[in-house]
């Protein structure tokens, strides 16, 4: 996800779009300490776009 995709939503769709992405994490997160993922990389992907969001969202107010 790109920063100018970020500024161009609207707060409410940003903390949906934040949830999301954390549910996601988790899921990958479990699914990596049962068995080892084949993308490791798409974790830390996940964790950037949610911090992106989040950089987004606290600047708003």
């Amino acid at each position: 996800m790109k920063n100018q995709e970020v500024k161009a939503m609207g707060k409410e769709e940003l903390v949906a779009k934040a949830r999301e992405l954390a549910e996601e994490l988790c899921k990958l997160k479990f699914q990596h300490g049962i068995r080892p993922l084949e993308n490791t990389a798409k974790l830390r992907v996940l964790r950037k776009d949610i911090a992106r969001i989040k950089t987004v969202l606290h600047a708003m107010n």
